[in-house]
């Protein structure tokens, strides 16, 4: 058995669990060190784990250089003084991720990799249900949902994974069916150097797979060098392509289906299922199953996620979208919608530049802004109202809409400097959307 030094684990919460589940079931004890003084999971890691020491406050640098092994939670920069000085005493840092990858690393390919900028919760979602429609035995999890270690509890063929660019830092190893990366736009620049700095982060990937799917409509989702490689987008396909042709989704020559049987609404969800079909194709999911889907599968929760209808004006939850470019795809999903457009966003930006919404806002009946950086939005648009709180940016759209319209919560922005995460600014805006008032009719 090795000794308590040997792995340290940086960060509790749900990953942090799971690595020290994962490596007590190895044989290992670690020990676990936390900035936090009181870190969500310490109940549970008292509970079943005594043996397990925990350090609260701060890492200390006295274990960190003499561990042979760190395993990082993808919340804590790599860049942190103490995790690099380790790194430049040449003790690994590794993510969960990569000791999935390495515990998988004798099987045949059996990973689908979904990362982007946005729209990685809707694909790897998708994914999950036409492997379920297929009757295939897969498994959901990394950045969404069930840390990727915990899907070991049963034996998977097929293991579909979100994947952050925090946790792509630390994960080197993965072999991929095929993965894919969505889209790149700004965010976590309070963490980045730079968006190219972000972006090859995300770009790892492409490294760790047989097969690179890429988004044809952002050239900055095309990988470094060529490989096996294909494309999805909007537009009509060449060759082996994924794409639209004459109201049709289509795969090189061959007919999938009408893209009025889609369930999901807006462009940008058309290109999140494109990128689903194609990823499902290489998994060997039968066309059949990617059909059922696209006709039943009506989105996420907080993720451009139909509220209610009042008075003719439909109210939409897209709290996920954290970033610039989440509400630009949002936008842009809508610019054929006949009504206008009620936009409510602001936040805290994460440092982010805003200037690439200034476009897409000039189609907007209304903006409403609110939160740390809900001037810096308001700066865009002439005539941008600024309010306090989601129950006055709920009430003074619904004073502004008529009928017809849509009133798009949409915030650009993460939720911290007002609420616990972006679900409680979903549910927050949906309590004040449903309490507007008593004729109030859920969609």
């Amino acid at each position: 058995m090795e000794n308590k030094r040997s792995h340290v684990v940086l960060g509790l919460g749900a990953t942090g669990l799971s690595v020290v589940r994962y490596l007590c079931e190895e044989g290992i004890t670690p020990l676990v060190m936390d900035s936090r003084h009181k870190p969500p999971g310490v109940d549970e890691l008292t509970r079943f784990y005594p043996e397990v020491e925990l350090i609260t406050g701060g890492f200390d640098c006295r274990y960190l250089v003499q561990a042979s092994q760190i395993i990082i939670s993808p919340g804590i920069a790599v860049d942190t003084p103490e995790i690099r000085a380790a790194i430049d005493m040449g003790i690994e840092v590794i993510g969960d991720v990569e000791l999935f990858a390495r515990e998988i690393k004798d099987r045949d390919p059996c990973v689908i990799g979904i990362t982007g900028s946005n729209g990685k919760s809707t694909v790897t979602c998708l994914v999950g249900e036409m492997a379920k429609a297929a009757d295939l035995n897969y498994a959901v999890g990394g950045n969404i949902g069930v840390p990727a270690l915990d899907l070991f509890m049963e034996l998977r063929d097929l293991y579909i994974l979100e994947l952050s660019s925090f946790q792509l830092e630390t994960t080197h190893s993965l072999n991929c069916i095929s993965a894919t990366c969505l889209n790149i736009s700004e965010d976590h620049m309070d963490r980045y150097t730079d968006l190219e700095a972000y972006r090859q982060a995300k770009l790892s990937l492409y490294g760790q797979t047989k097969h690179a799917l890429f988004n044809r409509d952002d050239e900055q989702t095309k990988p470094n060098d060529p490989m096996n490689q294909n494309s999805f987008g909007l537009s009509i396909p060449s060759d082996d392509e994924w794409g639209i042709r004459e109201g049709k989704i289509v795969h090189g020559a061959t007919e999938i289906m009408n893209l009025q049987d889609v369930a999901l609404a807006g462009s940008h969800n058309h290109l999140n299922l494109l990128a689903a079909m194609a990823l499902a194709y290489r998994a060997g999911i039968d066309k059949e199953s990617m059909i059922q889907v696209a006709m039943t599968f009506t989105g996420l929760t907080h993720r451009c996620e139909l509220v209610a209808v009042h008075h003719d004006v439909s109210y939409i939850n897209d709290s996920k979208a954290t970033n610039v470019g989440a509400t630009v795809a949002a936008l842009e999903g809508f610019s054929d919608h006949l009504g206008g457009i009620i936009l409510i966003a602001g936040g805290d930006g994460k440092g982010a530049d805003f200037q690439p919404l200034e476009h897409t806002l000039k189609g907007l009946s209304h903006l409403i802004t609110l939160g740390k950086d809900g001037d810096k939005i308001a700066a865009l648009y002439k005539g941008a109202i600024r309010v306090d709180s989601m129950s006055e940016a709920v009430k003074k759209a619904s004073e502004l809409a008529e009928a017809g319209d849509i009133v798009l919560m949409s915030p650009a922005c993460a939720s911290l400097d007002m609420y616990k995460n972006f679900m409680a600014r979903g549910e927050d805006f949906r309590a004040e959307v449903n309490a507007l008032d008593d004729g109030l009719s859920d969609a």
